[in-house]
This record gives structure tokens, sequence and C-alpha cells, in this order.
């Protein structure tokens, strides 16, 4: 790891220096470089390599180093575990842990709530005459991100979103807010949701009364009232969906987001 370390860094800081600070001595350091362009320019070392990840985007990236040496070992390749570690970490192949499944919907409170106008007639036949609305989250190195969507159920498109770190009402109201500034509907429109706590509130009660919009609620526990927005935030658990979300952090490439989701709902 070290070794590797000064071989991607060798352009920006000296050899020696990093050999020092690193603990490692410079002799050593070529020896690990002869054997690496060695292995490089080996034909069979890189078809293992592909192997490995091919495995590793088959398994879901969850392959540890014991059950790849077996996967190797049964397509005929006598790797070591030591071998197959250090293939792996070249490949960048190693296991890549899910986290903990977080709830998004408090549906056990007492706020008023609507009833469902929707019922189920997902085919709706103009743009910005219903709206939906659900919440995902998102886990990035500096934590959990939460984020809201809006989407017009005539198009599928994503036309309204917010981020936070915290599951607040302001966290719909801005979504909202941001799709009512883009497409400016009538009122009438009818916005479909959830019943959580955050599309209960009286924050986001008041905005949809501002703007002359009708609510529209799911019955308790029935996840088929609001599988559009189901839909789109399913892919959460995608191993690429952190960071074409956190796209959206920064304002200026915000439009990571709706074209993602546009791309998965084709």
């Amino acid at each position: 790891m070290k070794y590797l370390f000064v071989t991607q860094h060798k352009k920006t800081w000296p050899i020696d220096l990093m050999c020092r600070v690193l603990g490692v001595s410079r002799q050593g350091y070529y020896h690990y470089r002869r054997n690496t362009e060695a292995r490089l320019a080996d034909p069979e070392y890189q078809e293992m390599l592909e192997w490995v990840k091919d495995i590793a985007i088959a398994s879901h990236y969850t392959y540890g180093r014991r059950r790849m040496k077996k996967a190797m070992n049964v397509l005929g390749f006598p790797v070591t575990r030591t071998m197959t570690e250090n293939l792996m970490e070249e490949a960048e192949a190693q296991v890549r842990h899910r986290k903990k499944f977080k709830v998004t919907t408090n549906s056990n409170h007492k706020l008023p709530l609507f009833e469902n106008l929707l019922e189920r007639k997902f085919d709706v036949e103009q743009p910005n005459q219903v709206f939906a609305s659900d919440i995902t989250y998102v886990w990035t190195q500096e934590g959990w991100l939460y984020l809201a969507v809006v989407i017009d159920l005539y198009s599928r498109k994503v036309v309204g979103w917010s981020m936070s770190s915290r599951m607040t009402a302001q966290l719909v109201c801005d979504a909202l807010t941001m799709a009512i500034w883009l497409r400016r509907p009538n009122a009438g429109l009818i916005h479909h949701s959830d019943r959580g706590s955050q599309y209960a509130s009286k924050a986001f009660r008041n905005l949809l009364k501002a703007h002359g919009f009708k609510g529209s609620m799911s019955r308790k526990g029935d996840c088929w009232d609001t599988q559009f927005t189901m839909l789109m935030t399913s892919h959460r658990s995608d191993p690429c969906w952190d960071w074409r979300i956190c796209l959206c952090v920064d304002l200026s490439i915000g439009v990571g987001v709706p074209e993602y989701f546009r791309a998965q709902s084709l």
C-alpha cells in the first residue's frame, strides 16, 4: 500500500521524501516497481485482473479475498490469498458494505391528513396537473443526506428537489418551492405523497394552501399509491448512487439529479 502511494504521487513529491515519511526504503520501492512492471507486461496477470473486476461487479462487490480466491481457483488460476488480495487492491475490487436502512416515513403522528385524491390514477393527460413527492436518503463520507424529490406524473420528470442532513418539513417545502418556481403550475394542482409527518406538517399545508393546491396522501401502509416516486428513489442502493446524487450539493451542477432520475425512468 505504501509503495503504491509513492507510485501514484511520484510526480507530486520527491520519491526520497515520501520513502522517509512512510518509513520504507528506496531499494524496496524500486524492487516493487520492477515487479509491478513485470506483472503488467504479463498477459496472464492481466487476464486475472480482468476476472477479478468481473467477479467483483457480478457479486455487487460482496466477495472478500477468501471467496475471490475460491472463484479464481475454480477458473483455473492457482492464486494464493496474498496474491488475491493484491489483485483486488489493484482492481479496486474491495468489499463495499451496505449502510443500515433508514426509515424516511413517520406516519405515526396526530397531524391532519389529506384524502387520497389520486386513487392510483397515474396516467395524467397534461403537465402541471399532478405532482408526486417522496423522500429518500444517501450515505456520504459526511454522513446521511436526505433527498426530497418532486416529479410531474405527466412526464415522469423531476421538477423539484432539496437536500439536507435533517429530515424536516423545510426539506419537502424547499423541494416543492423549487417545482413551483420552475413550472409555475396553476391553482388546483394535486400534490400526492405518503403520510409522512413532513408532508402533514403545518408549514407544508400552508404552502399548498398559499398556491391553491390540493393535498393527497396514500393509504397507510400501501406502497402502490406512491409507486412512481418509489421507483425514482429506489436507486439509492445503486453503488453509483452516492456520487451521482451528491452532485447536487453544489447547485452549479445540480442538473445531475433530474438527469439521473430521467435516465433511470426510461
